[in-house]
């Protein structure tokens, strides 16, 4: 079924939305951590693999400034990213249910 096929691919994207905000805020949550490497994920790359399953990989973003205790977590960057996440998160909500309302006007008038 079709709906099923969008709930899937809906599910897949929230899926990997919610690892990057545990990325992220593991990120900020060790700022003061000395050594601690920012973690992150290629978001593009993952989802693309997410419709096949895999795990998502972990990676550790280049071209930011390591500090003198060896920590590298920009706060700025992780709040852009917590930001853009939430913006993600509500556009693909707002695409759901709006699917989900198709489906049920579709249901009702094949009643009719």
């Amino acid at each position: 079924m079709l709906f099923q096929g969008l709930a899937a691919n809906y599910e897949r994207y929230m899926t990997l939305l919610s690892e990057r905000q545990k990325l992220v805020a593991s990120n900020i949550a060790n700022v003061d951590t000395p050594g601690y490497h920012t973690q992150d994920i290629d978001f593009q790359t993952e989802f693309e693999n997410a419709a096949a399953g895999d795990s998502p990989t972990v990676i550790e973003p280049s071209n930011l400034t390591t500090k003198p205790d060896g920590n590298n977590v920009d706060l700025d960057r992780e709040a852009r990213l917590l930001a853009e996440n939430a913006l993600r998160f509500q556009i693909a909500e707002n695409f759901a249910r709006g699917d989900l309302e198709d489906v049920k006007l579709a249901l009702q008038d094949g009643r009719s």
